[in-house]
């Protein structure tokens, strides 16, 4: 599956294969998100929590020019070629 095939199913979908195909890489704390990290096949995904609903509230692309990466790259190393 490719990045744009997995961003046009719906969050139930999209939920359903990252339990069944993702690995887990890290979280992090974002505002009032816990953002899990997730690898499915050769793209990230980060997947928005709000903690206080117990909900996840989207799934999308890992976006490299995001402020956010600075706290992906505090804790591990992500590979250049996957990102590209």
């Amino acid at each position: 599956m490719t990045r744009r095939e997995f961003t046009k199913l719906s969050l139930d979908k999209k939920i359903s294969m990252l339990y069944e195909n993702g690995t887990f890489v890290m979280a992090i704390r974002y505002y009032a998100y816990k953002v899990n990290l997730y690898l499915l096949g050769n793209f990230y995904l980060e997947v928005f929590v709000n903690h206080k609903m117990a909900s996840i509230e989207k799934i999308v692309p890992l976006d490299t020019t995001h402020s956010r990466m600075k706290f992906y790259s505090d804790q591990i190393k992500l590979p250049i070629d996957i990102l590209s």
